[in-house]
Order: structure tokens, then C-alpha cells, then sequence
């Protein structure tokens, strides 16, 4: 993998940028928790922190419900909050139910994720990514939106890596 950002094929060229850095930091987050088990994506930092499989499957809810929100024009439905829910918020619920997954599962769930993402990115043209639009009560556009899903992202592969020190050597 080349690491530069430019326009790829079968993007327009703005959206293929936007897609060059998504794929850049999905690459690091993968190499960020490669050959961990499950025990050591289970592992609790403290008793009010996230695991690194919580926070793998987090980045993915994030971009799932972004995903719904920005593409679909919606609300997650009760079917999709029951799946996704204790991914997207964490906190006691996270800590509860997201334990004893393979490392596959959650990269399984972020490929997924992604795919679906890139099949509607594909369709869009760069006019889309300049288009204004109310989120969360700010002014923005769909390019900051995208982008503050891979800033998440990059912002939960750091405490990964922090996490991941604190790992108890064997």
C-alpha cells in the first residue's frame, strides 16, 4: 500500500481522497491490535474503561450509524440499536456485553461496516462531499462528517495503543 492521498479508482477524485484516508487508518488500527487474543481484547484498563475489542467494535458502530444517519436519512431502528447500541454508546452496557470475541469477529464487523460504506461512497460525487447540512446542531457538510469518522477512528486506535501496553505480560 502506497501511502499518499489522491483520487482512486472508482471514486470521483475528492471522494477517492476522502476514501485514501479512511483505508490509511483502518490499515494502522489492523496493525494496532494484530495477533491479540481474546483474553487481551477483553482486558479492562480500570474499572470504568473501555477494552480494545469494546473500542474496535465502537469504531465500527460509529461508522455504522453514520452511516444510517447520513446515507439512509435516519434514525438506527430497534433491531439495529439491540445490535449496535452498546458498541456505539460503551459504558457499563459496553463493559458487559462486549466480551470473549475473536480478534476476527471485530475486524469481520469493521470489514463489513466499511464495505457498505465504500459500495454507497462510490455512487456519491465530490458536489455531495461540499453539500451543507445540520449535524448535531452545527453548520458542516458531508466531508467533515466522513471525516470525523475516520478523526474517531484514529482517536480510539491511540487508546488502543495505550491499552495495549498496559497489556499483563505473560
Amino acid at each position: 500500500m502506497e501511502a499518499k492521498i489522491e483520487p482512486l479508482k472508482g471514486f470521483t477524485p475528492q471522494i477517492g481522497h476522502l476514501v485514501s484516508q479512511m483505508n490509511y487508518v483502518r490499515k494502522t488500527t489492523f496493525e494496532a491490535v494484530s495477533g491479540l487474543t481474546t483474553s487481551e481484547l477483553d482486558f479492562l484498563p480500570s474499572n470504568d474503561g473501555n477494552s480494545i475489542g469494546a473500542l474496535l467494535l465502537h469504531i465500527a458502530a460509529v461508522e455504522k450509524g453514520f452511516k444510517i444517519e447520513i446515507f439512509e436519512g435516519r434514525r438506527p431502528n430497534n433491531q439495529e440499536m439491540l445490535e449496535w447500541g452498546s458498541p456505539y454508546n460503551l459504558g457499563e452496557k459496553g463493559r458487559r456485553d462486549i466480551k470473549g470475541y475473536p480478534l476476527k469477529f471485530y475486524i469481520t464487523k469493521l470489514e463489513e461496516v466499511r464495505h457498505k460504506t465504500l459500495q454507497k461512497l462510490a455512487t456519491l460525487t465530490d458536489d455531495w462531499l461540499y453539500e451543507n447540512r445540520l449535524w448535531d446542531n452545527y453548520s458542516s457538510n458531508n466531508y467533515f462528517i466522513w471525516f470525523h469518522v475516520f478523526e474517531d477512528e484514529i482517536n480510539h486506535r491511540g487508546q488502543i495503543r495505550m491499552i495495549r501496553k498496559m497489556l499483563p505480560q505473560e
